[in-house]
C-alpha cells in the first residue's frame, strides 16, 4: 500500500503527473513516498527506452569464418538472444504492472488508463524531454549550507554545483529560499539533484540522496538528446 492523503494516491500521482494539492505538499510522509515513485517510475522508464534501442539495433555483421557454424549453434545462438531479449522486456513490464498494481485496491479503468497516459505524453514530469526543453536550471551538487529563516516556513538552501544539465555550465554555488515542506529531509553534506523551470525562480523539484540522485540522473541523461530537439510550449 502507498501513502494517501485525502485519497490521493502517491504512486499513482507520480505514474500520471497529477498535481499536488497544498495539503499534500504538506504531509511529509507522503511526500516521501511521492518523490519515491516518481523516482521508480522514471527508471522504469529509462529501461524501456534502453531496450527498445537495443532492440532496434540491427545485428552485427558476423565476420567470415573458414568453416560455416552448424545450423544448431546458429540456432542456439538465436534463441538465446531473443530470450534475454523477451526476459529483459518482461521485467520491465512486470515492474510496470507491480507499480499500478500497489496504486490501487482494483485494476484501472480505461478512462483512468486515458487519462495516464496523456499527462505522461505531456512530458511535464520531472527528467522527462519535455521538462528539460521548458527547465531554466538543472543541476547536481552537494549542499553546503541549509538555514531555517525567521518564520520558520521557510528555508534557505546553498548547493555547491558538480553537474550541471542545463545549461551546459552555470555558478559554482546556487542559493535558493524553498518552502520547508517542499522537501521532506534536507541537510548539510546531502547529494542532491534539481530543476527550475524557465518561469520560476526556485526548484519544483529535488531529489535527495545518492540513491534517488542516481535515479534522477539517468532519467535526466537518457532525456537530454530528444529534449535538446524541442520546444519548450
Amino acid at each position: 500500500m502507498t501513502a494517501e492523503n485525502n485519497g490521493l494516491d502517491a504512486l499513482m500521482a507520480a505514474i500520471t503527473d497529477e498535481p499536488l494539492t497544498d495539503e499534500a505538499r504538506e504531509d511529509r510522509a507522503f511526500l516521501a513516498e511521492h518523490r519515491s515513485a516518481v523516482a521508480d517510475v522514471a527508471l522504469l522508464r529509462e529501461q524501456l527506452g534502453l531496450i527498445g534501442d537495443a532492440l532496434s539495433e540491427p545485428p552485427a555483421a558476423a565476420k567470415p569464418a573458414p568453416v560455416r557454424p552448424s545450423r544448431v549453434r546458429r540456432r542456439a545462438r538465436t534463441f538465446a538472444f531473443g530470450t534475454l531479449a523477451v526476459t529483459a522486456v518482461a521485467a520491465v513490464v512486470t515492474g510496470f504492472g507491480w507499480l499500478i498494481a500497489q496504486g490501487g485496491d482494483g485494476a484501472m479503468s480505461s478512462g483512468d488508463s486515458d487519462a495516464g497516459a496523456s499527462k505522461a505524453d505531456s512530458g511535464v514530469l520531472f527528467g522527462s524531454p519535455r521538462y528539460l526543453a521548458c527547465a531554466r536550471t538543472v543541476a547536481e551538487g552537494e549542499v553546503t549550507h541549509v538555514e531555517t529563516l525567521p518564520d520558520a516556513e521557510l528555508l534557505k538552501v546553498t548547493v555547491q554545483v558538480t553537474r550541471y544539465f542545463k545549461p551546459d555550465t552555470g555558478k559554482d554555488e546556487l542559493t535558493y529560499v524553498i518552502g520547508r515542506y517542499e522537501v521532506t529531509r534536507i541537510e548539510k553534506g546531502d547529494r542532491v539533484l534539481f530543476g527550475v523551470r524557465k518561469d520560476s525562480t526556485v526548484p519544483d523539484h529535488w531529489a535527495v540522496g545518492e540513491k534517488e540522485v542516481a535515479r534522477d540522473r539517468a532519467w535526466v541523461t537518457a532525456s537530454l538528446p530528444e529534449s535538446r530537439e524541442l520546444t519548450c510550449e
